[in-house]
């Protein structure tokens, strides 16, 4: 328990912000976008503290790279449910949607990579007398 760090919150100021929500399989994200130096926090950390692995942290800053923005909007998300994926998918629609509320001229570039559309791709359920949603059980003659 002595070695784990400390990793601290921090309080934002984002007044004056355009606020959009994405989706993605159980997750939800609020984000807020504005004028700034390229800081991207979730859930009062910041990015690389929440997402460790580094394909997470390219999804993520994937909207603000396609748009040329990189550093000059700060980021600030709220993300819950579902997993890291479903959560990091959640969090580039949710950019993209502020970002084009910001500026109108980054929809073209964006949509071009698809990333204001919600992945509408969610988890099958599972149905009765099979193992999971459409594998079956061994069957047997005897």
């Amino acid at each position: 328990m002595e070695n784990t760090p400390i990793i601290k919150k921090t309080k934002l100021d984002f007044k004056d912000s355009k606020y959009a929500t994405g989706r993605r399989k159980r997750s939800i994200a609020k984000v807020w976008v504005k004028k700034g130096t390229g800081n991207i926090h979730v859930n009062g950390l910041k990015m690389n503290e929440y997402f460790k692995r580094p394909v997470h942290q390219i999804i993520v800053t994937r909207p603000l790279e396609i748009s040329q923005v990189t550093n000059n909007y700060d980021v600030k998300c709220s993300v819950r449910g579902g997993g890291l994926s479903g959560q990091a998918g959640a969090i580039i629609l949710g950019i993209s949607k502020a970002l084009i509320s910001q500026d109108e001229n980054l929809k073209k570039s964006l949509k071009k990579d698809k990333l204001t559309t919600r992945d509408s791709r969610v988890v099958e359920r599972k149905k009765y007398g099979h193992r999971k949603a459409r594998r079956s059980f061994q069957f047997s003659k005897r």
